[in-house]
């Protein structure tokens, strides 16, 4: 965890998956995520995706596993995130109009003054970056 980080700051994971991605894995990427950001899973306060996959049922048990519903966050607050995303991936770009579905999804939840905890990391089918609001130093 970078020393800079604010450590009572809320975490948010940012979460993009495929439609094949099944709750376990969903919930391993978030669990790995929070682990090499040094973050106890207690400090998780919101799983974030876009709107139209914050319902699939994968996600949904894959949130309740940590006591949480998904949130789903509109197009355009992921594009208004999009500037502070660090990720770049041009498969994504073309079909959600980001550079990373995780990142954007888990900056715009925790607001503008949010700030990556963790970059975007990724499974067979399913990507997850972490986000905290406040001033903590950028990636």
């Amino acid at each position: 965890m970078d020393l800079d980080m604010p450590v009572s700051s809320p975490v948010i994971a940012g979460v993009g998956f495929r439609a094949g991605a099944g709750a376990e894995e969903i919930a391993g990427l978030i669990r790995r995520a929070l682990a090499a950001a040094g973050f106890d899973p207690g400090a998780l306060a919101a799983i974030a995706t876009a709107a139209d996959r914050a319902g699939m049922p994968a996600l949904r048990e894959a949130a309740a596993g940590f006591g949480l519903a998904p949130r789903g966050i509109d197009a355009d607050a992921l594009a208004a995130a999009d500037a502070r995303v660090v990720t770049r991936s041009a498969r994504v770009a073309a079909l959600r109009g980001v550079g990373s579905l995780a990142e954007a999804a888990a900056l715009a939840a925790a607001g503008p003054e949010a700030v990556l905890a963790l970059p975007r990391i990724a499974g067979p089918g399913a990507t997850c970056a972490l986000a905290v609001a406040g001033s903590a130093r950028r990636l």
